[in-house]
């Protein structure tokens, strides 16, 4: 099934919440993605008829195995995208919006190599030199080749 850019963000919305409380309901939703709860509702109408959430007027909402699914691997995708860009130092509320843009556009296997990279980089050395080297790049932008190996 493929989703529209919206349908991602909606399920990521709804994905979010839910795992935050156990539900969503549309005024969370529509605080989220900054919409209106009409938008909010039709959208609902839309992902329940596809069988990705369970959506009854004025109830609350929960997501199905497969829109859980699709919620939590557009969620890491997006983590994943964020986490990578604020390595390369860009700062929490950028590397948040570039993510929201560039998470529907990767291919899943250059977010599969992101995915690794991240996950090395988090497991490396609490300050690991070439991070280190790395900031230094970016403040001077001087590449010291003098530096040593660890």
């Amino acid at each position: 099934m493929r989703l529209t850019q919206s349908e991602e963000d909606y399920l990521k919305a709804i994905y979010s919440a839910v795992r935050e409380k156990g539900y969503a309901k549309v005024k969370d939703i529509a605080n989220q993605l900054k919409v209106s709860p009409p938008s909010v509702s039709g959208m609902l109408v839309k992902l329940n008829s596809n069988g990705l959430v369970n959506y009854e007027k004025y109830a609350a909402i929960t997501l199905t195995k497969k829109g859980e699914i699709i919620g939590k691997t557009i969620k890491t995708r997006h983590e994943t995208i964020k986490n990578f860009l604020q390595i390369i130092l860009i700062p929490e509320e950028i590397a948040y919006k570039s993510a929201c843009e560039i998470e529907h556009r990767l291919d899943p296997k250059t977010i599969g190599q992101l995915t690794k990279f991240v996950e090395f980089v988090k497991l490396a050395p609490i300050h690991p030199k070439w991070l280190e080297h790395f900031r230094d790049f970016s403040e001077t932008g001087k590449y010291d080749c003098k530096i040593q190996k660890d």
